[in-house]
């Protein structure tokens, strides 16, 4: 059974960095995708970052370009999120996903969430 268990999350101040960090845990050696992402109140899911394990493609949410990096270390079986240049539009459920798929909405296994707070 897969678990995928994220960290890191916190309040910061506009500007601020933080990395997400999730283990994974279980069958993971055939994960197609690995991926970031984010739901706030009021708000539809939506994909941050993915990428695929078995390339180097990535792929990211438009206004994450440039400010977030998706990486893996797979010697801890960890996927991270670099988080710089916060915004207070960055508040949000941050949830790792993982798997055969990684849509733009859905995912094959997922964790239960780390929240990054954003304040002004």
């Amino acid at each position: 059974q897969v678990q995928l268990v994220e960290s890191g999350g916190a309040s910061v101040q506009t500007g601020g960095s933080l990395r997400l960090s999730c283990v994974a845990s279980g069958y993971t050696a055939d994960f197609a995708c690995m991926a970031w992402y984010r739901e706030a109140p009021g708000k539809e899911r939506e994909r941050v970052a993915v990428m695929y394990p078995g390339s180097s493609d990535t792929s990211y949410l438009d206004n994450a370009k440039g400010r977030f990096t998706i990486s893996q270390d797979t010697s801890k079986s960890t996927l991270y999120l670099q988080m710089n240049n916060l915004k207070p539009e960055d508040t949000a459920m941050y949830y790792c996903a993982a798997g055969g798929l990684c849509g733009y909405v859905t995912a094959t296994y997922w964790g239960h969430g780390t929240q990054v707070t954003v304040s002004s």
